[in-house]
């Protein structure tokens, strides 16, 4: 009879290598909270107390921590429990860091559950980063003193990873599902002149007139033309028009219209104020879009700390208080200025 031949060592394969590192720390962190809990406590009872565990499973963690060191931490009696002279020195070496730890999970919690505090970091549009956000900033701080800013304006798509982002703002219209986008306020989009461009070239009567006017053009920080946006026959519709002035500030492109210097589409937050005063005059409001809003972004819905909270409660309450919405309360003047009829409709 014949028997198959034994395979050799080296033809078997090799058994997984464990992680020292792994081992070593899964070992040692338990049996240094379990020992400094008893130096703290002075028994192993008291310790086991302490940390909500039986005493057995101190002792167990003790005596691994030993084996590992090969050292004697602890002299024990029936009637005491006192440190070794290595035992003493381990403790001098170690509990500081341990406090460390046990100081840093209190003060996770804290941001959690405590008063708020720490930084934030906010990325919010040029524009409606300056008009709306940063002019509320000072009474945030007066209310919450302990939490600090970052405001980083810019009209780039905002990289909450990259950029380290906590909370952001965002217009339009929200498609990323991988963030929480909360609407603060719908976003207006409106048609606007001043009263002397007016009087020297009429206004508009449809979009397609749009062709015959001089308009003016905002440009992102990317280099890309701001698509004007209407909803005509219940269906969107965009276009870029042409334009002798085109600026990348929406600040500017508001001034140019107040200037007489022409037409331009402009967000409900930069143009609400001149409408009611009459400084500018609307047109082409019932071709407005509706589908459109401001939001207020951030990663995740669970363990914000409270500092996340309260700013995201405090803008969402302040900016839906501000008024930014302006179609529906020009006054009868102003809508009969802007050629607003009984069958416009309101974004």
């Amino acid at each position: 009879m014949t028997t198959s031949a034994l395979p050799s060592p080296s033809s078997l394969p090799l058994a997984p290598r464990a992680d020292p590192l792994a081992s070593s720390f899964a070992t040692s962190y338990a049996g240094v909270v379990a020992f400094i809990a008893v130096v703290t406590e002075g028994s192993f009872a008291r310790a086991a107390d302490r940390l909500g565990i039986g005493r057995s499973a101190v002792s167990r963690s003790v005596q691994k921590l030993e084996d590992q060191l090969n050292v004697r931490l602890f002299l024990r009696t029936t009637r005491s429990t006192t440190l070794t002279r290595e035992g003493d020195l381990f403790y001098a070496n170690c509990h500081t860091g341990v406090d460390r730890i046990v100081q840093a999970v209190e003060e996770m919690r804290d941001l959690r559950q405590g008063p708020p505090r720490g930084h934030l970091r906010i990325n919010a549009a040029v524009g409606f980063g300056r008009r709306v956000v940063a002019p509320l900033l000072g009474e945030f701080r007066a209310t919450y003193p302990e939490v600090t800013i970052d405001l980083l304006l810019n009209d780039k798509p905002t990289d909450f990873t990259s950029d380290r982002v906590d909370i952001a703002f965002r217009n339009g219209r929200m498609e990323d599902a991988q963030i929480i986008a909360k609407q603060i306020i719908p976003m207006q989009l409106l048609l606007c002149a001043s009263p002397a461009y007016q009087a020297a070239h009429g206004l508009p009567d449809s979009v397609e007139a749009l062709a015959g006017h001089e308009c003016i053009n905002f440009r992102y920080s990317s280099g890309r033309i701001f698509e004007w946006e209407f909803k005509v026959g219940g269906q969107p519709r965009k276009l870029v028009p042409q334009a002798k002035l085109t600026y990348n500030d929406a600040d500017l492109v508001l001034q140019a219209v107040l200037d007489g210097h022409g037409i331009a589409q402009l967000p409900g937050y930069l143009a609400c104020e001149a409408l009611r005063t009459g400084a500018l005059v609307a047109c082409l409001t019932q071709y407005a879009p509706d589908d459109s809003g401001h939001y207020i972004c951030y990663l995740s819905r669970q363990h914000l700390p409270s500092r996340m909270r309260v700013f995201i409660d405090f803008m969402t309450s302040k900016i839906r208080a501000a008024d930014l919405a302006c179609l529906t309360d020009l006054s009868p003047k102003l809508q009969a200025e802007a050629g607003i009829g009984a069958d416009a409709t309101t974004a």
